[in-house]
């Protein structure tokens, strides 16, 4: 009996944490598409890798969590920094050096898979965040197809699924539960009437 007790409430904490989940996903994607940027975890934005200019450290189709803000002429020589490009595109790669003119601060970058460094140095006012050393590998693959408007679609129906199978799982826990409780409490109290 104690062991059909734990794999219920196993299969409960299981269900909650993959409600939990599913809830964060959802939100994460609302506020990504309602303010048109990155999704933004405890101040981190995240990022999907679109190349393999910093392979075999950050893979193609990787999530990387960059940290924005602060002052940006702070790096040196072996920070990893994403920066724009003159078309607006983002770019991860690694300072080869700085040059401190007095005026400006600038960095020559290189991707670290790349043979040799970028053509045009980095303002400072050009750096949006600096990389945080945070990758998890392909799941980037995933992220801008769930931001398409048919991954968005295709991704509802097996999150309403789970939504429904996640209530359900845990409207049967707890109803399993308080009858097993209501059990427990009549036998006792049978106990001591008989005794």
């Amino acid at each position: 009996m104690n062991k059909k007790r734990v794999m219920k409430w196993l299969n409960s904490i299981v269900t909650t944490v993959l409600f939990l989940l599913l809830i964060t996903v959802a939100t994460m994607v609302i506020t990504t598409k309602i303010s048109g940027g990155d999704p933004e975890v405890f101040g981190y934005q995240l990022k999907t890798v679109l190349s393999g200019s910093m392979e075999p450290g950050i893979k193609t189709g990787s999530i990387i969590a960059v940290k924005p803000g602060g002052d940006m002429t702070r790096f040196g020589k072996g920070d990893v920094i994403t920066f724009k490009e003159e078309d607006d595109k983002l770019i991860t790669h690694r300072i080869t050096e700085v040059i401190n003119n007095g005026k400006e601060t600038m960095y020559r970058t290189k991707g670290d898979n790349n043979n040799a460094e970028d053509l045009n140095p980095v303002l400072s006012d050009n750096v949006v965040a600096e990389y945080t050393g945070f990758t998890i590998p392909f799941v980037g693959y995933f992220v801008n197809f769930a931001q398409s408007q048919n991954g968005a679609f295709l991704l509802l129906i097996p999150g309403i699924i789970v939504l429904i199978y996640s209530g359900i799982t845990i409207w049967k826990t707890v109803m399993a539960l308080d009858s097993s409780n209501k059990k427990e409490s009549k036998e006792s109290q049978d106990n001591r009437v008989t005794s």
